[in-house]
């Protein structure tokens, strides 16, 4: 079953921009596309009016491809066309820093906004996710990109800021309260839903993600208390909780992903 996922509120001329692009960049490097969705501000749940349209997609190339002695780049990236900016990993990098504990693929997994893709695909390769995924290495992954954007924000003020530490904040806080899980929701509102949170910061939080829904230009200035607090404690305790370990075994992970990409490199297309 095809996945198409598009909310009314984006702008259909870009849709149809992002549909275009993707249709040109199967065509014309030869690969099918497994999955494409959006995977900013947009995905995350706190658009403003000039938000980028940030299409990422995970594609399959020809089994001749595979094959071939020759290595050929594993990323497709295409110009930067206004608030268009389209870009995609192969399926076998994408495993590889699955495997290795980076995050991206693992919030592609999740957008709520889905351009085109296989159902069962995406079914499958959540399943992989969640069996081969890193906790602790997910975590970190998400401690880094907070801390990095929450001391740009303390340097530099910009209210944007807040919300690129917020999150992963709030994807530390998901993961503490769901300890048997690795991969949380990239969509804020949905993360502040799964957990047990203050009412009066979830109300903080909701107001922030208006202001930002109408405002083209946030500026600088400080947020409410509660958010600032709610960030600074949650990375205190995740650098706490989800400390550098010895090297993994990754035996098993690599037997799962190689006969995943195995199945996917050899369907027909």
């Amino acid at each position: 079953m095809s996945l198409r996922t598009v909310p009314a509120s984006m702008d259909p001329a870009v849709v149809a921009a992002v549909d275009a692009e993707l249709d040109r960049v199967a065509a014309e490097h030869g690969v099918t596309i497994r999955l494409a969705i959006e995977s900013g501000s947009r995905a995350w749940g706190f658009p403003s009016p000039d938000s980028d349209y940030d299409c990422r997609f995970v594609y399959v190339a020809s089994l001749e491809t595979y094959l071939s002695p020759w290595s050929t780049r594993d990323v497709i990236e295409t110009p930067l066309v206004g608030l268009l900016d389209v870009n995609g990993w192969d399926l076998a990098k994408a495993l590889r820093l699955l495997v290795r504990g980076n995050a991206v693929l693992v919030e592609w997994l999740m957008s709520p906004i889905v351009y085109r893709g296989d159902e069962a695909f995406r079914t499958r390769l959540r399943a992989v996710a969640e069996e081969v995924a890193d906790r602790d290495r997910i975590a970190r992954h998400y401690l880094h990109l907070g801390t990095r954007q929450w001391a740009l924000f303390q340097r530099n003020g910009g209210l944007k800021k807040v919300f690129y530490a917020l999150r992963p904040a709030m994807a530390l806080r998901w993961l503490r309260e769901h300890p048997g899980a690795a991969v949380a929701p990239m969509h804020l509102p949905t993360l502040l839903a799964q957990c047990e949170l203050p009412a009066d910061l979830v109300a903080a939080i909701g107001e922030l993600t208006a202001l930002k829904s109408r405002t083209r230009e946030m500026g600088t200035g400080e947020p409410p208390r509660l958010i600032t607090d709610f960030i600074a404690a949650e990375f205190e305790l995740a650098a706490a909780e989800f400390t550098a370990r010895g090297p993994r075994d990754l035996t098993a992970a690599r037997a799962v992903t190689d006969e995943f990409f195995r199945a996917e490199a050899l369907a027909p297309r």
